[in-house]
């Protein structure tokens, strides 16, 4: 995909998700983590379900620890991946309680070495909290990434490498929003909606069916 057509594309998408914010429900930074780790194969609305439990319960990190891994996983078993996420949970807040007196790194290296804390969990973090151009790609951005052509990659690392190289800084720390809601309703994993699609003109998947 050449660069003009990326600009329209970006803008195009500026245009239609302007006033898109993160629907997480979060007060603080230690609760946006923990809602972030939570968020992987999980819709924003059930984690915000177990978040308003969870939260009644915790304010920090040594809040969680009271409360244990097994109760954890009670209020917790309704997102995906649940006895996973507990344990990581727990391991994190055990590092930060220790190393970091409660507090949460602002430090992308530091934040990788916490238990459940990925790429895209650290990137979008510090996006959000920072407000700095830092691009998380989830499995919605990289399928939209890849099946448009916008930027092509085998792994979400080497998608994310290119992305900062071919989307100008002043979209950069929006990316994540917009291209994972155009993934979530629109360029879906299965049967996607090119027909709709506001991209469509200069869309490049091979293989869409435009009506």
């Amino acid at each position: 995909m050449n660069k003009n057509k990326r600009l329209i594309i970006l803008k195009k998408f500026e245009q239609h998700y302007s006033s898109s914010k993160i629907k997480l429900k979060y007060k603080t930074c230690f609760e946006l983590l923990i809602s972030i780790i939570l968020s992987a194969k999980s819709s924003d609305t059930q984690v915000n379900k177990v978040t308003k439990k969870l939260f009644s319960y915790m304010r920090k990190p040594s809040d969680v620890l009271d409360l244990g891994y097994d109760k954890l996983k009670v209020i917790i078993r309704s997102v995906g991946l649940f006895n996973k996420k507990a344990l990581a949970i727990i391991k994190t807040c055990r590092i930060l309680k220790k190393i970091y007196n409660e507090n949460i790194p602002m430090n992308k290296d530091k934040l990788l070495l916490l238990p459940g804390v990925g790429r895209k969990t650290a990137n979008l973090f510090l996006n959000i909290v920072l407000k700095k151009n830092f691009i998380a790609v989830d499995t919605h951005v990289f399928r939209v990434s890849n099946r448009t052509n916008f930027a092509n990659g085998l792994s979400p690392y080497h998608v994310e490498n290119k992305l900062y190289k071919c989307v100008p800084i002043k979209f950069q720390s929006r990316l994540h929003s917009w291209f994972g809601l155009h993934g979530r309703y629109f360029c879906r994993s299965l049967s996607p909606k090119c027909s709709m699609c506001i991209i469509k003109i200069w869309c490049e998947y091979p293989y869409k069916i435009i009506k």
